[in-house]
């Protein structure tokens, strides 16, 4: 067994051993206390094909991370209305008709942060599965380092720098800290969250890959 399976194999007991401690807890517990103990099991890792993926057109979506690497840093949003609002994330939005996902990107970053960038990369491509919502998101994860403008808050996002090895998981999607050392170590990637209620992450699955169509 490589290092990868044993990795892979200790998670899996892991989360077994913490589902079957709190399984006698789930059946005796009142409503309240049973959402608390769902919420407190941690997200699931699992097998690419253990996810079923709905058969219905996705809603695509960007998002941009900009990077300084002379002060290791990289800028989020803090997201001031609307849906995430208190969350803080890259740069993005909904891809609009008839518009490139690589041009979406490059206007949601103008809009958000007021900054162009010049060296937009691909870096990964993200399935969001939700039970409260039947269609899934396809969020499409570039990178920059280069722009052109002065940063400045719009009315829906307020730019921040964060050190790089500070960054604020406990206010971000949960998912986030998943795909964000992918996305720091320069590599390509894939994966697909399932959430239940939103916000709460069940499970996903998530790989580097260099052809980002195979999400």
């Amino acid at each position: 067994m490589d290092s990868d399976s044993r990795a892979r194999f200790a998670q899996s007991r892991l989360t077994k051993s913490r589902s079957r401690r709190q399984f006698p807890l789930l059946l005796f517990a009142t409503p309240r206390e049973r959402a608390n103990l769902l919420w407190s099991m941690p997200p699931t890792p699992v097998a690419r094909d253990a996810i079923p993926i709905p058969d219905v057109p996705h809603k695509h979506f960007t998002l941009v991370l900009v990077r300084d690497y002379a002060s290791e840093r990289v800028l989020l949003g803090e997201k001031l209305r609307g849906f995430g609002a208190g969350y803080f994330n890259g740069f993005g939005g909904k891809v609009e008709q008839g518009e490139s996902i690589i041009d979406a990107a490059a206007r949601e970053l103008r809009e958000e942060a007021n900054i162009e960038a010049r060296d937009l990369t691909a870096r990964g491509v993200l399935r969001f599965i939700f039970d409260d919502n039947p269609q899934p998101w396809l969020v499409h994860v570039f990178h920059a380092s280069l722009f052109d403008g002065e940063i400045a808050p719009s009315d829906e996002m307020r730019p921040v720098w964060f050190d790089v090895n500070d960054v604020p998981f406990d206010k971000m999607w949960a998912d986030d800290e998943h795909w964000y050392p992918l996305f720091m170590a320069e590599r390509r990637f894939v994966g697909t969250f399932t959430f239940t209620q939103t916000t709460r992450l069940v499970s996903f699955h998530l790989r580097t890959e260099e052809d980002l169509a195979s999400v």
